[in-house]
């Protein structure tokens, strides 16, 4: 068949081939399945998650063709960025590239915590460096309590005093 109106043609087909077990929505399983890094490795299951929520309008954990077709765009419009600051074209940002990328972002973030970063979401090797899904997740979760704590610094100051559980209320209901 063709695509429904206001589908993408490409988004359409691959949404046929993506859907393997043919119930016309993408699971968080058949997400994965479907992409992959630029070393082939398979996009992780947090990543594929988080993305899978935020374009599930039903809240059934899978996504319909609509929500595929924006996941896509999404998708393409940060693997434009990732690739703007990959800038030795190698396929994955090493640390000098993601501190470059948050300061071009607009965030002021020590070395230290890109080394966090790195040290949390990079494979294991002498060189470690974030492959594309682990900086779709850690650019996703970074505006999202960054949200978070502009909710509470109404005064923008960069720092806010809260309770424990106002804090984990912050957390969990921005990242699970």
């Amino acid at each position: 068949g063709n695509a429904p109106p206001g589908v993408d043609p490409e988004a359409f087909s691959w949404f046929q081939a993506v859907d393997a077990d043919r119930s016309g929505y993408i699971s968080v399983k058949e997400l994965k399945q479907a992409l992959v890094n630029s070393n082939w490795s398979t996009f992780n299951d947090e990543t594929c998650l988080l993305m899978i929520n935020m374009f599930d309008k039903t809240r059934s954990g899978r996504i319909d063709l609509y929500g595929f077709s924006a996941l896509l765009n999404f998708i393409r419009q940060w693997k434009n960025l990732f690739q703007q600051y990959d800038r030795d074209q190698s396929g994955s940002i090493s640390f000098s590239e993601l501190q470059q990328a948050f300061s071009q972002m607009g965030y002021n973030l020590s070395p230290q915590f890109s080394q966090l970063l790195l040290a949390r979401y990079a494979q294991r090797s002498s060189n470690p460096s974030i492959q594309l899904d682990r900086f779709i997740q850690i650019c996703m979760q970074l505006q999202s309590t960054t949200d978070a704590f502009r909710e509470k610094d109404t005064g923008l100051v960069g720092n806010v005093r809260l309770s424990y559980e106002d804090f984990l209320t912050m957390v969990v209901t921005r990242m699970m």
